[in-house]
C-alpha cells in the first residue's frame, strides 16, 4: 500500500469545528428507548425497592426513610423517570394480598421483652424507649449478652420524637426573644464573640473579707441520708424574708464606694453571670453604670438573671409556646419560675431554725426593717469581699468588691469547726417530656447511679451549675449542697418532694465540670476596661438571644428608671 501524502490526510479531516464523533440527538437505540445523561451525573441504584408505591399503599413510609439517609444524593435518572412511566390500564389501589399463615407467639428476640426492638438495658415492653440516649448494647438483657455490637441510639425515646444529631444540619433555628427591648436610641459600641471570651485569662488571689452581715442557722444533716422509697419529704412553702438588692441600691456598697475601697462593685449573682457568659444560651442583660472612676455592675428589677433556668444547655431545650409547645407548665418561662420558687423554699427548709443556736455575723442584716416586715428573716449571711484584678502594667491597682451570700453553717465531723454552706436545688420536671435532655428517672436512679444523674445535669444545666459554683467560690464557702427536688406528680408543678442532698467542695466541683475561674476573671477585666475607656454614663451588656455573642450598648441615663420600666421586657421572658 502506497503511503498517503500529508495533503491527503489533511483533506480527509472533518470540516466541523469540533473533534470526535457527532453528538447524537436520538433517544432510541435500535428501537429501544434510553435516557441520555451527562458524565457529571451521579450513578445511583438501578432499582430502588424502597420507593413508595402508588398512593403510598405499602404503608411503610419507605421513601421517607430513604430520604432520611440519602436526601442529599442525586439519583441517576431521577429527572428523566417520566420517560419510562407505565400507564396502568386500571386502578390497582384496591388490590391486597391476604396472609393466612399463623405466626408463632414465642419469637426469639433480644432482651427479656422479646421482639426485635433494640431497648436500652434490655428492658422489655411495648414503648421501645431508647433508654438514656447513649450508645447501647444490642439485647442488653440476659438474652443478648453474646452480642458485642453497639448501636448509636441517640434517638432518645422512640415514640416521642427523636433527638437531633450530627446529621441534622437542617435542624430548625430557635428564634428566641431578647431579655430587654433594644431601643432605636441605644448606640452599639462593641460586639464580642464568645470565642474571644474563651481565650481570656487572669489569675487572681482568693480575695479578702471586708465585712459580714446577717446570721446563719445550722444545716439539718438528716437531709443527707437517702430517703426510703415512698417516704420522701415534701417541699414546704416557708414565708421568709430574703433580699436580692441590686448593686447600686446596696447601702453597704455605697459606703465602701465613698471610702474608695475599690473601683468595681457587683453582687455575686451578677458577677457569676458575667464570668460564665460563654456557657449561656438564653438572653440576659447587665446594666453597667460609670460614675467618676467607679464602675457598678447592676441589674434591672425583674431581670432574667434573677431566675433559675432549667435545661438551658440541653441539646433539645424546652420549647416555647410559640414554637408549638402545648404543655404550659413545661415551657422555659414556667420552668424558670418553678425552679426559682423551689430554690427559695429548699434553702429555708433544710436549716434548723433556732434563736439560741445560730451564728451571728458582725453586723445585722442591712436590708431588714423589723418595723415594716411581717415575715421572719431567712438564714442568710452577706460577706463583702475584695479581689485584686490588677495587672503588672497598671499604674494604679484595680480592685473589685462583691457582695456574696452564704446560706447555712454546719460543724465539721472531725475538727468540730464551723463550715459555711451554699444551698442550691436542682429540679426534675418530667424525664419523659420534651426538653428533659435525656435525664434519668431520679426516683429510681439517684441512689444507685448518682454519678450519672449529676453528669447529665452538668450537661443540660452547664451554665446554671457553673454560676452556682462560681458564687460559692467567690463567697469562699467550704461546701456547696445540691438538693434534688422532683414533682410529686409530673403533670402538676405546685407540689414537690425532696429526693436527696449531695455536698461538694466548690473548687473540686469546678474541676469536674471544667470551670476555669481565671477565664471568668479575664472576662470581667475585659468588660470593665472597655467601660473605663468610655465617658461617664449608663451602658447595657446584652447576650444575643440567638447567637453566641455579647453586645455593649450606650443608653440614656434615665433608661430603666420609673417611667421607663414598663418598656423593658419584664422578668419571665427570662432565658427563654
Amino acid at each position: 500500500m502506497a503511503p498517503a501524502s500529508l495533503a491527503d490526510l489533511v483533506s480527509a479531516l472533518p470540516s466541523d469545528e469540533s473533534w470526535g464523533p457527532p453528538t447524537a440527538t436520538e433517544t432510541t437505540l435500535d428501537g429501544v428507548p434510553y435516557a441520555p445523561y451527562s458524565k457529571g451525573d451521579k450513578l445511583g441504584r438501578m432499582a430502588d425497592w424502597t420507593l413508595e408505591g402508588k398512593d403510598g399503599r405499602d404503608g411503610r413510609g419507605g421513601r421517607q426513610q430513604y430520604n432520611r439517609n440519602y436526601r442529599d444524593q442525586q439519583v441517576y435518572g431521577a429527572g428523566t423517570s417520566s420517560l419510562f412511566a407505565v400507564q396502568v390500564a386500571e386502578d390497582e389501589s384496591s388490590f391486597s394480598v391476604v396472609d393466612n399463615t399463623r405466626t408463632s407467639t414465642k419469637t426469639r428476640g433480644f432482651g427479656r421483652g422479646g421482639g426485635t426492638v433494640f431497648r436500652g438495658r434490655g428492658r422489655g415492653g411495648r414503648d421501645a424507649r431508647g433508654g438514656r440516649g447513649t450508645f447501647q448494647r444490642v439485647g442488653g438483657g440476659r438474652g443478648g449478652q453474646g452480642q458485642d455490637r453497639y448501636y448509636d441510639n441517640r434517638g432518645g425515646r422512640g415514640g416521642r420524637g427523636r433527638r437531633f444529631g450530627w446529621k441534622d444540619y437542617d435542624k430548625p433555628q430557635r428564634n428566641r426573644d431578647s431579655s430587654v427591648n433594644i431601643k432605636p436610641e441605644w448606640h452599639m459600641l462593641e460586639e464580642i464573640d464568645f470565642n474571644r471570651l474563651a481565650k481570656l485569662n487572669l489569675e487572681t488571689s482568693e480575695g479578702e473579707d471586708i465585712d459580714t452581715y446577717g446570721f446563719l442557722y445550722y444545716y439539718d444533716r438528716s437531709y443527707d441520708k437517702p430517703p426510703v422509697k415512698n417516704t420522701e419529704r415534701k417541699l414546704n412553702v416557708l414565708d421568709r424574708a430574703a433580699y436580692n438588692v441590686t448593686t447600686s441600691s446596696d447601702p453597704i456598697i455605697q459606703e465602701l464606694a465613698e471610702k474608695d475601697e475599690a473601683t468595681i462593685f457587683a453582687t455575686d449573682n451578677i458577677l457569676s453571670m458575667l464570668m460564665c457568659a460563654p456557657r449561656s444560651v438564653y438572653s440576659w442583660d447587665i446594666v453597667i453604670i460609670r460614675q467618676g472612676n467607679k464602675v457598678y455592675l447592676d441589674k434591672r428589677d425583674g431581670a432574667s438573671i434573677d431566675m433559675v433556668t432549667v435545661n438551658e444547655n440541653a441539646a433539645d431545650a424546652p420549647l416555647e409556646a410559640s414554637e408549638g409547645n402545648k404543655d404550659t407548665i413545661n415551657n422555659p418561662g414556667a420552668l424558670a419560675l418553678e425552679a426559682t420558687f423551689i430554690n427559695h423554699n429548699f434553702a429555708n427548709q433544710v436549716v434548723m431554725e433556732s434563736e439560741t443556736n445560730k451564728i451571728e455575723m458582725v453586723h445585722e442584716n442591712p436590708f431588714y426593717n423589723p418595723s415594716e416586715e411581717t415575715e421572719p428573716l431567712a438564714s442568710k449571711a452577706y460577706k463583702y469581699r475584695r479581689f485584686d484584678l490588677s495587672l503588672e502594667k497598671d499604674e494604679d491597682p484595680l480592685h473589685l468588691v462583691v457582695r456574696t451570700e452564704i446560706d447555712a453553717v454546719v460543724k465539721n465531723n472531725i475538727s468540730g469547726e464551723d463550715q459555711f454552706l451554699t444551698i442550691k436545688a436542682l429540679n426534675e420536671f418530667d424525664h419523659k417530656a420534651q426538653g428533659s435532655g435525656g435525664a434519668l428517672d431520679w426516683r429510681t436512679k439517684l441512689t444507685s447511679q448518682r454519678g450519672a444523674v449529676v453528669a447529665t445535669e452538668m450537661k443540660n444545666n452547664s451554665c446554671k451549675l457553673a454560676r452556682w459554683t462560681a458564687q460559692s467560690i467567690l463567697a469562699k464557702a467550704d461546701v456547696m449542697k445540691l438538693g434534688f427536688v422532683s414533682r410529686a406528680n409530673a403533670k402538676s408543678n405546685d407540689r414537690h418532694v425532696i429526693l436527696g442532698v449531695v455536698g461538694y467542695k466548690p473548687r473540686e466541683f469546678a474541676g469536674q465540670m471544667n470551670l476555669n475561674l481565671a477565664n471568668g476573671w479575664g472576662i470581667v477585666r475585659t468588660i470593665v476596661d472597655m467601660c473605663l475607656k468610655m465617658p461617664e454614663g449608663k451602658y447595657v451588656l446584652v447576650k444575643d438571644p440567638n447567637k453566641p455573642l455579647l453586645r455593649l450598648y450606650e443608653v440614656p441615663v434615665n433608661t430603666f428608671e420609673e417611667g421607663e420600666e414598663e418598656d423593658a421586657v419584664e422578668g419571665v421572658e427570662e432565658e427563654e
